[in-house]
């Protein structure tokens, strides 16, 4: 009843993910390959953090 107002720990990180990405997509298009490979590896670390948190909330 009161996991409603438990706020979701992922929410902040996934909105952090999806600024990692458009920033990787914009240096893309500014031919900018190094500092997209950066940003892109950084999300996807940030993603599997994401996924971890997410599988250990599922469980409980």
């Amino acid at each position: 009843m009161f996991g409603l107002f438990k706020s979701n720990p992922t929410k902040k990180m996934r909105k952090q993910y999806d600024a990692i990405l458009e920033k990787a997509m914009n240096a893309q298009r500014n031919g900018d390959i190094k500092t997209y490979s950066s940003l892109t590896a950084q999300s996807e670390k940030l993603w599997k953090e994401i996924e971890t948190l997410e599988k250990n909330t599922q469980g409980t």
